[in-house]
C-alpha cells in the first residue's frame, strides 16, 4: 500500500472533487432556517450575516478524513453535526450534536467535528460493553503485595 503525504489544503480540495460538487455546495441560511448537506452537517446561521458555508463543509470533510486515517477506518465517518453560528459562547453541546460558535472559527469547528467523529467510532452499545469488560478485568486482578500479607 502506498501512502502519500498531501498538504491539508490539497487534501480538502481532493476530497471536495472526489466526493462531488453536490456535497460541497451547501447554502447557509440566516435565522432559524437550517441547511442540510449530504454529509450529515447542518448549518444554522443565527447572526443574520451573509456567510459562505463551503469552508465549513471542507473543514467537516477534512476532519472526518483525519479521524478515518488516524484509526484506519475503512468506512466513511459522517457524524450528524449542527454548526450554530452567532451563539452566546463557543461550546460543544454534545447531547444536541451541536457546535455553537459566536463567530466562524475553523479550528474550533474542526475540534468539535473530530470529537463527534471519534464518538461515532465506538457506538453506545460497544462503549457499554467495553466498560463492563474493563470493570471485569479490574475485579479479576489482584495485587501481588496484598497476597504476600
Amino acid at each position: 500500500m502506498t501512502v502519500f503525504k498531501v498538504p491539508a489544503l490539497a487534501l480538502v480540495t481532493l476530497l471536495t472533487i472526489a466526493l462531488g460538487t453536490g456535497i460541497g455546495s451547501a447554502q447557509t441560511t440566516a435565522g432559524n432556517d437550517q441547511s442540510t448537506v449530504q454529509t450529515g452537517l447542518r448549518i444554522r446561521n443565527g447572526s443574520n450575516k451573509k456567510w459562505q458555508s463551503a469552508e465549513a463543509v471542507k473543514v467537516y470533510l477534512s476532519s472526518c478524513a483525519v479521524v478515518q486515517r488516524e484509526f484506519g477506518i475503512s468506512h466513511e465517518l459522517r457524524p450528524e453535526v449542527t454548526l450554530v453560528l452567532g451563539a452566546d459562547k463557543d461550546v460543544l453541546a454534545f447531547d444536541q450534536r451541536e457546535i455553537r460558535l459566536t463567530k466562524w472559527d475553523p479550528y474550533l469547528f474542526a475540534q468539535g467535528v473530530v470529537v463527534m467523529a471519534f464518538e461515532e467510532l465506538l457506538p453506545k452499545k460497544e462503549l457499554l460493553s467495553e466498560a463492563k469488560r474493563a470493570v471485569t478485568w479490574a475485579a479479576s486482578t489482584i495485587d501481588a503485595g496484598e497476597e504476600a500479607k
